[in-house]
């Protein structure tokens, strides 16, 4: 087996792999955030597109289904989920898993869907490969960055960047890898609020 590559100076060491498959309208999207977490992350991808056969094609190597989750788009919260827990591991019942955090511990990636949520939707019902994966909710603790930037249909409904450092700083214990993805999540919003204050006032 080969050494893993290693990581170039200014990107996060992360362990979980982050894969975004983006609907390709979201390429279009101002306030998109997906775009700079291959920049910003050792080990991420993003593909855009709307369906892919298996794990492995989207990925581009081959990959062991048991060890990875996706980032789940459930019509609701679990009922059981209570206190301040942020991510939840559901079973294939719609209630939360035991031992959730060594199964965090133990993945070796994430899918994140990357769109609006009606285009997210449609990634995951193109993509029934993506059952065989472990399903994530988010349960944050506070609210989107995004604010009243881009409307979310959910309290709990978040950019896919914010839902990736979510993700790290869970399931990997690393609140400065976290804290980098937030910053740059904080200065795309005020460049795009300066762009909007800058054209309101020409």
């Amino acid at each position: 087996m080969s050494a893993p590559a290693a990581i170039p100076p200014g990107l996060v060491d992360n362990r979980l792999f982050v894969l975004i498959l983006q609907h390709p309208r979201e390429r279009r999207e101002a306030l998109a955030s997906a775009a700079v977490l291959p920049a910003l992350l050792g080990r991420a991808a993003l593909v855009a597109g709307l369906s892919w056969p298996n794990l492995a094609a989207a990925l581009g190597r081959r990959a062991d289904a048991r060890r990875w989750a996706v980032l789940y788009l459930g019509t609701a919260r679990p009922r059981t989920v209570g206190g301040e827990r942020e991510i939840v591991v559901l079973d294939r019942n719609g209630e939360p898993a035991p031992e959730t955090d060594a199964l965090l511990r133990g993945l070796e990636g994430v899918v994140l869907l990357d769109g609006s949520w009606k285009e997210a939707k449609t990634l995951w019902w193109r993509n029934p490969w993506l059952l065989k994966l472990h399903r994530l909710v988010l349960n944050p603790l506070q609210p989107s960055r995004y604010g009243r930037l881009r409307r979310e249909p959910r309290r709990e409904a978040l950019s896919t960047l914010e839902a990736a450092a979510l993700l790290l700083r869970h399931c990997e214990r690393t609140p400065d890898a976290s804290a980098a993805l937030l910053a740059e999540f904080d200065r795309l919003l005020a460049g795009h609020r300066a762009s909007a204050e800058r054209e309101e006032t020409a």
